[in-house]
């Protein structure tokens, strides 16, 4: 289908070189030829009127008029009454160019991880936030600004952190950022070079990203093991980090919550070590048979980088996070963000900080625990039901589980069996440093999934986790 511009004339860029011998009108109708041939003009395109683009190249309308009876007559342009001068529908000259990948056809269901519901998208209440913002904004919201990020947002986010977090939040230590990814880098770079050359992370955990963070900012990683009381300090304190990555309210992707014994431990570390700690405060918005458990940030301002972001809570489209520094970070990090790109877009963050003054964010949160919680339970009655005897853990928050094999149980093969199926599965072995397979463990995301998905998905692959499936595992190894 042809794009239809907006307005009465469309603008259509041409060069016309008046040194040249060529005339004049030669040259504008050797244009657009060349435009339609290489497929720059689609077929079915609006054309600029005659009297439009002959003012914009500084030529006679009726030179250009000629032009585009010529071509009309060759077959290249078509007009009709109402409609303008239009191209008419031509196959363009086949342009060398790198194959296309297969498009994958549609899943029955698809348990990727870390994907909120896309479709319970707030639209209504973020267009309102947009529309409100822009009307009370002062012009001066339009400049460059803060590199910390807008005043306003700081403040709401300050408060809103305060109040459901327990974190010990000044709006000035504040920096927005565009995501988790940036703050992260933001956070080593700034790090670094207060002289930390070593960062430490979980592992099994988000090898790749941490990893990608580390080596712009020249710091080494260092993986240390998660048990099921979270990361293990004794092992961290082996190494010679002085900065250490972790998600203690729901660790990822194990889905364990930092004991209190390891919590103290951690912040005794990082006194001890003059060490800092950047708290990735992942999936605290959704608890459901659990205590919330309050941040570290609130326990140690001066020792923890805590970060967050509205990917989970809102949608990852909008890139909207936010790191809380303690004293002496946050300049360097505001100093490194003012480098990168001057600041994350500030209508957004004002719409933002609308949507959190006026309780729309809260309701959706509230709305959005009980429709994860229904999720949670579709899931663990498909699982009993189709694949009875599998073990099931980190389902205390967020919106993925942890599903355990038996120790003769192929991952890859269970991931690649359910894929012909039509069913996507995705293994413990991309948040493993090593990449290990063993011990056989699936990370199955249920946020983007409807119940009716989850039901249908968990049906067409349960021989597959229970071990009747043909090759994922050997003989009743398919229980825990």
């Amino acid at each position: 289908m042809p794009i239809e511009w907006a307005g009465s004339s469309p603008d259509l860029l041409l060069v016309i070189d008046r040194e040249s011998r060529e005339p004049l009108r030669s040259q504008v109708e050797r244009r657009l030829r060349e435009a339609i041939r290489a497929g720059r003009l689609h077929g079915g395109e609006r054309l600029p009127s005659s009297r439009a683009l002959a003012d914009g190249l500084g030529l006679s309308r009726g030179l250009v008029q000629e032009c585009y009876a010529q071509l009309q007559a060759e077959g290249y342009l078509v007009t009709r009454v109402g409609s303008g001068t239009r191209v008419a529908v031509h196959r363009p000259v086949p342009q060398p160019s790198a194959e296309r990948p297969a498009v994958r056809p549609a899943l029955l269901a698809d348990f990727q991880w870390g994907v909120p519901d896309l479709r319970s998208f707030p639209m209504a209440d973020w267009l309102w936030a947009i529309r409100e913002a822009g009307r009370t904004a002062p012009a001066s919201a339009l400049a460059y600004g803060d590199a910390r990020g807008s005043a306003v947002l700081r403040e709401v986010l300050a408060g809103y952190l305060r109040r459901v977090r327990a974190c010990a939040a000044d709006p000035e230590r504040i920096v927005v950022c565009s995501g988790y990814a940036q703050g992260l880098r933001l956070a080593l770079h700034a790090l670094a070079r207060s002289g930390m050359r070593t960062v430490a992370y979980e592992d099994p955990g988000s090898p790749s990203t941490i990893r990608s963070a580390a080596a712009g900012a020249g710091m080494v990683p260092v993986p240390v093991p998660v048990d099921d009381r979270g990361i293990d300090v004794e092992a961290l304190t082996a190494t010679d980090a002085r900065v250490v990555v972790v998600t203690p309210a729901h660790q990822w992707p194990t889905g364990v919550v930092l004991a209190p014994e390891r919590r103290l431990a951690l912040l005794d570390w990082a006194v001890r070590r003059d060490a800092v700690i950047i708290e990735d405060d992942y999936d605290a918005e959704f608890r459901y048979d659990r205590d919330p458990v309050g941040t570290l940030q609130g326990l140690a301002p001066d020792r923890v980088v805590s970060t967050g972001t509205v990917s989970k809570s809102l949608a990852p489209a909008l890139r909207i996070g936010w790191l809380l520094c303690p004293p002496g970070v946050d300049a360097l990090v505001t100093e490194h963000k003012y480098l990168s790109d001057r600041g994350s877009p500030a209508l957004d963050q004002l719409a933002l900080a609308t949507l959190v003054e006026s309780g729309r964010y809260d309701r959706h949160l509230r709305r959005m625990r009980a429709r994860y919680a229904a999720r949670r339970t579709t899931l663990m009655d498909a699982l009993a039901t189709h694949a009875p005897g599998i073990a099931v853990t980190g389902l205390a928050a967020g919106f993925h589980a942890v599903a355990h094999f038996g120790p003769d149980t192929d991952e890859r093969a269970v991931v690649t069996a359910a894929r012909e199926r039509s069913v996507g599965l995705y293994g413990m072995s991309a948040c493993r440093t090593s990449g290990a397979t063993a011990p056989a463990q699936l990370v199955l995301g249920f946020g983007n999934v409807s119940e009716d998905a989850l039901t249908a998905g968990i049906a067409a692959v349960g021989d597959l986790l229970r071990g009747d499936g043909r090759g994922p595992h050997g003989p009743h190894s398919g229980r825990v």
